[in-house]
């Protein structure tokens, strides 16, 4: 199904948590100084939920733990003619560690013990397909 814009074909919820499991760096939207603001972050996929790390004393661990947030995650060729998108909303609560697997820093930096990790529920999720105008 199109959507009521004409910006790609609309999504069901299987659909996004698919196209989300395929992913490894999204963005989540939270509130910092009563402004919004967006981190990106590496993250995967847990049941219905996207999970990630993140610090305990940021910006973003204050702004989003026990918050209403957005998150999105995309995919697009390099000429931005085919791809898709995905959207979520969710109050982010803290959890258990969870094994983020390869979608850890490759960097040789050690890894930080002292991160937290937030799980968003997909509460609410949309996502659409975008394929080139000439198909």
């Amino acid at each position: 199904m199109v959507d009521d814009v004409g910006f790609g074909l609309l999504l069901d919820r299987q659909q996004c948590l698919a196209l989300l499991r395929t992913a490894s760096l999204g963005r989540v939207i939270y509130t910092h100084r009563a402004m919004p603001a967006v981190r990106p972050v590496r993250f995967t996929v847990v049941d219905d939920a996207v999970v990630f790390a993140v610090p305990p004393g940021s910006p973003l661990y204050a702004g989003a733990r026990d918050a209403v947030v957005a998150f999105e995650a995309d995919e697009f060729a390099a000429d931005l003619g085919a791809g898709w998108y995905v959207s979520l909303l969710g109050r982010a609560t803290e959890s258990g560690a969870v094994d983020l697997g390869e979608r850890t820093c490759p960097c040789p930096a050690p890894a930080r013990t002292s991160h937290r990790f937030l799980r968003v529920p997909a509460e609410t999720i949309s996502g659409h397909r975008i394929a080139c105008h000439a198909e």
